[in-house]
């Protein structure tokens, strides 16, 4: 569970409100540039025009702070093409201002992409597609048919000007599209995230953490399938109905979640510990000798015993008994359990607290 919660904490969202806050103020600074332009060259409908945009998109941050974000797009695409028409008729195709509507279009299926607009989205933005295609030429027929209202006659200022609105086009086309794969890179993170989350609840013990029944199947199924030797321990806890009756189900459940600790610590990366139900510990100790098995059984062992179980400022000793039981070839999974079960059950009638194997 800490290793999911790791990974999932280790990227951020950027958030609507930090994406149309970029594109609003960026498309602002834009026309503001272009206001100075125009103010130089003193065409008057274009730097009126672009007085209109930056007061337009400072009027959108007003659905921004409301955090509805589907009008800040609709007045961004209508600025836009609008914007690109003007530009065309005053002065001409040739200065790249209907490169802009091509760049509105991958933003449209952005927004209906990551907006929570249901149904709509896909028509939405293929809709403001479509739209934007046609307008696009219908920019290009214009400059065919009418000259433009005003004439700049400067090959360098159409070239700078002309440049200046490729770069800011291939500016917004690729930072729309690193935004849209560092979210990609978070939704997969996230799922990631939860998909260790739910194999961490389908596979381990919610009191214990450790892993459960299922679990331990599927490493038994393993280490068969492994031709390896490797021996089961069950271990059950001395007396713990009394545990319960005397000082509670919730004494009980530290007891066990300690216990289950003390034994993960020892067995290490030497197997498994599951709890295979109520009380009881079912460990697989895998390529170790019977000596080694056993070594790890009574260390576990003589750790609950010398350990305090506290809650609430009471302190228990409690105790385990352990049954090994080593797998050997032709007995079947059910025997070796059965064979461990019955050493515990030989420890629990001869003082408890014991290892048997």
């Amino acid at each position: 569970m800490n290793r999911a919660k790791k990974i999932f904490e280790g990227s951020a969202q950027i958030t609507n409100r930090q994406k149309f806050s970029f594109m609003i103020y960026s498309v602002a600074c834009v026309h503001l540039f272009l206001l100075c332009i125009f103010i130089v060259l003193d065409i008057m409908p274009l730097y009126l025009f672009n007085i209109a945009s930056v007061a337009t998109y400072l009027f959108a941050t007003y659905w921004v702070r409301r955090e509805t974000y589907l009008p800040v797009y609709y007045i961004a695409y209508f600025e836009i093409i609008l914007h690109s028409f003007v530009a065309t008729l005053c002065i001409g195709w040739q200065f790249g201002f209907a490169q802009y509507i091509i760049a509105i279009i991958p933003v449209g299926y952005y927004v209906g992409y990551t907006l929570d607009t249901k149904r709509r989205k896909l028509v939405i933005a293929t809709i403001s597609a479509v739209a934007a295609a046609l307008l696009f030429l219908t920019c290009k027929f214009l400059s065919y048919v009418r000259e433009p209202f005003f004439t700049i006659g400067n090959p360098t200022v159409e070239f700078a000007i002309y440049t200046f609105n490729s770069i800011c086009t291939f500016l917004f086309l690729i930072l729309f599209s690193l935004i849209y794969v560092f979210e990609m890179k978070w939704t997969y993170t996230k799922l990631r995230h939860q998909n260790l989350i739910l194999e961490q609840l389908a596979n381990t013990d919610p009191l214990t953490g450790l892993y459960n029944r299922r679990s331990m199947q599927m490493f038994i199924e393993q280490a068969l399938a492994s031709n390896s030797d490797f021996a089961l321990i069950m271990g059950d806890v001395d007396d713990f109905k009394k545990i319960n009756d005397t000082h509670g189900h919730d004494f009980g459940d530290v007891a066990l979640h300690d216990i289950a600790q003390i034994a993960v610590s020892h067995v290490g990366e030497h197997g498994y510990v599951c709890r295979w139900g109520g009380e009881e510990l079912l460990i697989l100790i895998s390529n170790s000798t019977h000596e080694q098995t056993y070594q790890i059984a009574e260390a576990i062992r003589r750790h609950v015993a010398n350990h305090h179980f506290e809650l609430n400022g009471q302190w228990i000793h409690c105790t385990l008994t352990l049954g090994i039981a080593i797998y050997q070839k032709g007995m079947s999974i059910e025997e070796t359990i059965t064979h461990a079960d019955n050493n515990l059950y030989h420890g629990k009638q001869n003082g408890k607290n014991k290892v048997v194997m």
